[in-house]
C-alpha cells in the first residue's frame, strides 16, 4: 500500500483527515500510535519531529506530509476525477479553505485549549485562558451559524474538505461548548453525522471516546 497515515482513533484532527480519505475512496493503511510507548513515540517523531498527528506516509513518493489541512490538498490532488475535496474554481477553493480555517482555528483549536485545561492538575488551570477559548468558539458558531443559513455543506452545495474540518471540531467542541442555540449549526451537524464516510469515523473511534476528559 503507498499510503500509510499515521494516527490514533480519538484524534480529532486524524478524524478530519479519515473522513476526507472515506470520501475519496483512496486506498490506505492506518499505522495507530501510542504516543505513551517510547518506541512508538521515536519513531514516529523521526517521520515528523514535531511528533502532532496526523502523518501521511507516501511511499511511492517518498515523501511524508504532516498537518491535517495539507493532507486533505495533497490527497485531493493525487485523486482522479470526482469527488474533490477542493472546487477546480478560484473563487470556490478560496471560499473553500477560508471554512477550513474558521473551523480549525477558531472552534477546534479553542476546544483543545479548554479540554486541555481540564486534564492539567489542580492548582494549574488558566480560567481566563478557558474563558477567552469559550468566547471564541461562540463568536465562530455565530459565523457558521449565518454561513449555514442557505446552503446545505460548510462552503455551498458541495462536500468539500472544510466539512471534512467541520465535523470533529463541532463533535468535540459540542461537548464543552454546546451549540444548540444554533438551529442551522444544528441541522448541519445532523447531516455530518449522517454522512457516510465521518459516520464510519465515528463508529472507528467509539472504543476510544471513554478517554475523553469532558
Amino acid at each position: 500500500m503507498s499510503l500509510t497515515l499515521h494516527y490514533h482513533p480519538l484524534s480529532s484532527f486524524c478524524h478530519k483527515v479519515l473522513i476526507g480519505l472515506y470520501e475519496l475512496g483512496l486506498a490506505f493503511d492506518k499505522q495507530l500510535v501510542d504516543l505513551g510507548n517510547p518506541s512508538e513515540r521515536a519513531a514516529f517523531a523521526a517521520l515528523w519531529p514535531m511528533a502532532k498527528f496526523p502523518v501521511l506516509h507516501d511511499h511511492a513518493a517518498q515523501r511524508v506530509v504532516p498537518e491535517s489541512t495539507i493532507i486533505l490538498e495533497y490527497l485531493d490532488q493525487r485523486s482522479s476525477g470526482t469527488p474533490r475535496l477542493i472546487a477546480s474554481d478560484p473563487t470556490r477553493a478560496l471560499e473553500c479553505r477560508l471554512r477550513d480555517r474558521l473551523y480549525d482555528l477558531h472552534i477546534h483549536l479553542p476546544m483543545q485549549k479548554i479540554v486541555g485545561d481540564i486534564r492539567r492538575p489542580d492548582g494549574q488551570h488558566d480560567p481566563l485562558g478557558v474563558a477567552q477559548a469559550r468566547a471564541q468558539i461562540q463568536a465562530a458558531y455565530a459565523i457558521a451559524d449565518a454561513q449555514l443559513r442557505d446552503t446545505t455543506w460548510a462552503a455551498g452545495d458541495a462536500f468539500s474538505m472544510a466539512d471534512c474540518a467541520a465535523a470533529p471540531a463541532l463533535f468535540y467542541a459540542n461537548k464543552v461548548v454546546p451549540f444548540a442555540a444554533h438551529p442551522h449549526i444544528t441541522a448541519y451537524f445532523a447531516r455530518l453525522s449522517a454522512r457516510p464516510s465521518y459516520a464510519r469515523v465515528l463508529e472507528e473511534a467509539q472504543p476510544y471516546m471513554a478517554m475523553f476528559p469532558a
